[in-house]
């Protein structure tokens, strides 16, 4: 499983590590939302959750702190992208104004007009800047509980990130 903060770069990763291994990438924003942005109770998240880790072999991405212990107990191996929370919020503010990547997918039944995203994007920078410390301090403390049968690996910059993929065969 990949985690980290928003905006420290899990989706991408996940793809790169999904193109090196093969395995199938979930990435759980896409199964968070429901139609019009609404958000699933907590039961029902927990339930989704527990359906889509149900194979021996993925990719997870995603931070969603509440649910990360049904995560672990079914992962072997943690990735924490542990990015300076500088730049975490520069890649939200630059994705609020950027074109979304060719197969770019939104949840379905979410549509995301420019001005929307815009808005979203730079509340999610101002909510980076005010609790990256916590929430990666929470983030390490849940993991923690879980590396005697998780491998638990910190990346803190793009050099250690490339380092981890090329080691993969």
């Amino acid at each position: 499983m990949v985690t980290g903060i928003a905006g420290a770069g899990k989706s991408t990763f996940s793809r790169s590590l999904s193109a090196k291994t093969g395995l199938p990438v979930i990435h759980l924003d896409l199964w968070f939302w429901q139609p019009g942005w609404v958000e699933p109770s907590e039961a029902d998240w927990r339930e989704k959750q527990r359906d889509l880790i149900t194979s021996d072999e993925w990719i997870l991405d995603g931070n969603y702190h509440a649910t990360l212990d049904l995560r672990l107990e079914r992962a072997d191996t943690a990735v924490f992208l542990d990015t300076s929370g500088w730049v975490c919020v520069w890649r939200a503010l630059v994705r609020g104004v950027r074109k979304r990547p060719d197969g770019f997918q939104l949840p379905q039944g979410c549509d995301e007009p420019a001005l929307r995203r815009l808005r979203d994007e730079w509340l999610l920078a101002w909510r980076i800047w005010r609790v990256h410390r916590s929430e990666r301090d929470r983030e390490l403390e849940i993991l923690s509980r879980h590396t005697n049968h998780v491998a638990l690996y910190l990346l803190r910059s793009k050099g250690a990130t490339r380092g981890f993929l090329g080691a993969i065969r």
